[in-house]
């Protein structure tokens, strides 16, 4: 019970040294996201495979502890991050098998970010977050969903296409395709590389624009107006543009 109960405030709690293990943790898979990346350019190599051992264990121990604080455990096992979770940790045991995968456990990280007491440790401990929140997470989410379909790319097309050897070439072409400038130096092969071509030009038009406006936009506040409801204002404003309704929105003088 006292192994549980020390888990659980290191993942729940209110305490700094709560919050500094939850950074810690958050610092760690964003850093298992760059070797991943750095890595992927490199030969295959004995460091490589130990560095993934590594990972894999600490990785194991996360979502174990995870597992002993989780109220419900069954739940917990029906949410896809917990698979996520479970993937990512094969594929560093078994990088030969389904290497492929690896990116995903950049949707882990986001899974962190996403988190209610994440997010609220970073309000605490940073200006800069509390005031800029809305841009840090659509920030966030474009890169995951650029990281996503690289990987998708490189899974489909890997091995089958010379233009495409490691996830460098998969992100360039994801990258040239999602904003529409399509260079055409690197083409996906095949009939299924075609229809994820097309995917991608659509996925381009609608989702990412979007995800860029978010992040562009000039900066509004989160404020719900009792009125109309309406919950995005301009950082100084003092009326609802949408209804007219005198609005007391808190500021720090700035």
């Amino acid at each position: 019970m006292q192994l549980r109960s020390r888990l659980t405030y290191l993942y729940h709690g209110h305490g700094r040294d709560a919050r500094l293990f939850r950074f810690a943790v958050l610092a760690f898979d964003l850093g298992t996201i760059v070797f991943f990346v750095v890595s992927s350019l490199m030969h295959d190599e004995p460091w490589i495979y130990v560095a993934d051992a590594v990972i894999a264990i600490v990785i194991l121990a996360d979502f174990s502890a995870q597992v002993v604080v989780a109220e419900d455990r069954v739940r917990h096992f029906l949410r896809l991050s917990t698979w996520l979770d479970i993937v990512v940790i094969l594929s560093l045991l078994a990088p030969t098998v389904i290497e492929c995968l690896l990116f995903l456990r950049v949707l882990r990280a986001l899974r962190l970010v996403r988190s209610y007491r994440v997010l609220q440790d970073l309000r605490q401990e940073f200006a800069f977050f509390k005031r800029n929140e809305n841009v840090i997470a659509s920030t966030i989410n474009l890169f995951v969903f650029i990281f996503v379909v690289t990987a998708l790319v490189y899974v489909l097309q890997v091995g089958s296409n010379p233009d495409i050897t490691n996830y460098v070439d998969a992100l360039y072409f994801t990258v040239t395709t999602l904003t529409t400038t399509g260079f055409g130096d690197i083409t996906l092969k095949g009939p299924i590389g075609r229809l994820l071509s097309v995917l991608i030009m659509i996925l381009g038009v609608a989702l990412f624009l979007r995800l860029v406006q978010t992040i562009f936009r000039p900066s509004k506040v989160s404020y719900e107006c009792p009125d109309c409801g309406l919950n995005r204002h301009d950082p100084d404003a003092v009326h609802c543009k949408h209804c007219g309704r005198v609005l007391h929105i808190g500021t720090e003088g700035d």
